[in-house]
């Protein structure tokens, strides 16, 4: 179409020339050395680690003090599996820690701050540089083609909580003309709303249509129902939850074209992606380095790009299966072959409303003072439950907030529980899961009927 190429061609530069970023830029260089030889890729993951290491001995007061317990330096590491005698950080760290992990090479009121309670229920503050959001948004943008998308056509976005309603006016005119994404809003999911997005997408035809996996698979039920067989985009993206094999059968057959897997946290941002092949994923090594841990699984992230606040050996909390193949598609990106232990349910509301796990850690984790990890249990239509692990700041007040978001979001008439622990129970996996609810396994089971 006449308007994406115009959108890619001049929109897309103009708008990143006002903003003075070089993610385009970015992009181009990507595009070619996706295809190096692994080693080459390996070579540069070892001198952006080196330099990074570095970088946080100097200048960010936590890693020096931690290295030094640990008898470690920066100087130590001559290859990549050096590293694994350096200290894990967790979660709790960054919690505990946050401003000691700040670099002082950095303003941190010039900093993008990130606050995320991610699919553990966990409420983390991440602060990343400007130069390193660039970078990240290339590597993104690069990921999202190989679904089939290319840069400038519309998005249809099956998405809680749209950010451009974070910045008024300014903000629908951008995406009304430069980012030109339809939202389907997974917190207030009902047979209405969900028939005007149909509506929507078969109107404008969207390249890519990208969401959680289970709001993605409860669309193409929605449509298979309806009868709707002509929605065929470019691209479609999964991510954020787990995304299983019989969800993946469905969305593809309704939608007419491939899911392209993709995994990824606010913490670091994209992690790896499948390719057009959909058999593992590559994992973005030219943002993040990433360690297996045996014989559990549990993946370890380091952030090559971020240097604001560097996260080294980060437990990110995911199980995955790592992988010595190289890909058919011919990039040198390496892979994993699976994420293992990611999910969030949904909770079916009275009303027969289906709100998603993610779109309720955006609007209760990060909204309750005083809680360091939550996890909501479904007990029935009606019985909410909330296992919460308190900090200091811990209140009454809290305790007033939880009851007005319940009764905001479920109605007057659903009860809850306020279940104090000292941790939340992990599942046999080593995963956290947010959200428990067999009431919406067992309606979105009956739906795909």
């Amino acid at each position: 179409m006449m308007l994406d190429y115009l959108n890619r061609t001049i929109m897309h530069p103009l708008m990143a020339w006002r903003a003075g970023s070089k993610h385009l830029t970015h992009l181009r260089e990507l595009r070619h050395t996706q295809f190096d030889p692994l080693e080459v890729i390996e070579a540069r993951q070892l001198v952006a680690l080196q330099s990074q290491l570095h970088h946080a001995y100097s200048t960010v007061p936590y890693y020096r003090a931690a290295w030094e317990r640990a008898g470690v330096h920066p100087g130590d590491v001559r290859s990549l599996a050096d590293l694994e005698a350096f200290p894990i950080l967790t979660k709790a760290d960054i919690r505990r820690h946050e401003r000691s992990l700040i670099s002082s090479a950095f303003d941190i009121a010039k900093l993008r701050l990130k606050r995320t309670s991610g699919s553990t229920g966990v409420p983390l503050n991440i602060y990343m540089d400007e130069a390193a959001v660039q970078w990240k948004t290339a590597c993104t943008l690069r990921s999202d083609e190989w679904s089939g998308w290319r840069l400038g056509q519309r998005v249809a976005k099956v998405w809680g909580n749209p950010e451009y309603r974070h910045f008024g006016l300014k903000g629908r005119l951008r995406n009304y003309v430069f980012d030109r994404a339809v939202y389907l809003d997974t917190l207030n999911l009902n047979d209405a709303r969900i028939a005007e997005f149909a509506a929507s997408i078969r109107r404008h035809r969207p390249g890519l249509i990208f969401g959680h996996a289970h709001s993605l698979y409860l669309l193409a039920c929605c449509l298979k129902k309806a009868g709707i067989d002509d929605v065929r985009p470019n691209g479609i993206i999964s991510t954020a939850m787990l995304l299983h094999d019989w969800q993946r059968v469905v969305i593809e057959k309704v939608l007419n074209c491939r899911v392209t897997n993709r995994y990824g946290c606010e913490e670091v941002s994209l992690i790896a992606s499948e390719c057009e092949e959909h058999h593992g994923l590559h994992i973005n090594a030219d943002s993040v380095y990433t360690e297996v841990m045996n014989p559990s699984g549990h993946l370890l992230v380091t952030d090559l790009t971020n240097r604001a606040m560097p996260l080294i050996r980060y437990q990110i909390g995911d199980v995955v299966v790592p992988s010595k193949r190289r890909c058919a598609c011919g990039r040198g990106l390496p892979l994993i072959e699976r994420i293992e232990g990611r999910e969030a349910d949904y909770v079916l509301t009275p009303a027969g409303r289906l709100i998603s796990g993610i779109s309720l850690t955006e609007n209760f984790a990060l909204l309750i003072p005083g809680v360091a990890q939550l996890q909501i249990v479904q007990e029935s239509l009606t019985e909410l439950r909330f296992r919460l692990v308190p900090d200091e700041d811990f209140t009454s007040e809290s305790r007033r907030k939880i009851a007005a978001l319940v009764e905001e979001t479920f109605g007057a008439g659903v009860t809850h529980d306020i279940e104090i622990v000292t941790a939340i129970p992990q599942e046999a996996s080593g995963k956290y899961r947010f959200c428990i609810s067999k009431i919406a396994r067992e309606h979105l089971e009956a739906m795909s009927v």
